[in-house]
């Protein structure tokens, strides 16, 4: 690994480690966004590995997006999971169909849940509330 990737990584473990839990949804957004968005390109090209390889990874961050949802929350928690079970259904037909744009549908949808939670995170009043 060179010093770069070295330093990149360490950066990024940084970030990771010190970030807000709001900041950390947008970042598992981010990556499954960006894993779907791989996938399908990867789809089109024929290249059926890396598109399955891509696919996984971003079920595993929907996945883990879904487990730690608190069911307690109710009505938004619900449709939280809904979404993501949508999501995954249509990853997996994406699969069976070779259809890159059902990914780019899941990619879409989980932009704008990304959205609303970066708007979120941005509140001030969450980190002034955390730096007290």
């Amino acid at each position: 690994m060179s010093d770069y990737s070295s330093a990149k990584q360490a950066y990024t473990d940084t970030s990771i480690m010190t970030a807000p839990p709001e900041r950390l949804v947008v970042m598992l957004y981010d990556g499954a966004i960006r894993f779907l968005s791989q996938s399908a390109v990867a789809m089109e090209a024929g290249n059926r590995e890396i598109a399955i390889n891509r696919m996984n990874r971003a079920r595993a961050i929907i996945d883990h997006l879904n487990l730690t949802l608190d069911m307690d929350q109710g009505e938004i928690a619900e449709r939280l999971r809904a979404i993501y079970l949508f999501s995954k259904r249509h990853m997996a037909e994406a699969l069976v169909q070779q259809d890159p744009e059902r990914l780019r549908t899941v990619a879409r949808l989980l932009g704008e849940l990304r959205e609303s939670w970066n708007t979120i995170a941005s509140r001030p009043e969450l980190h002034a509330a955390e730096a007290a």
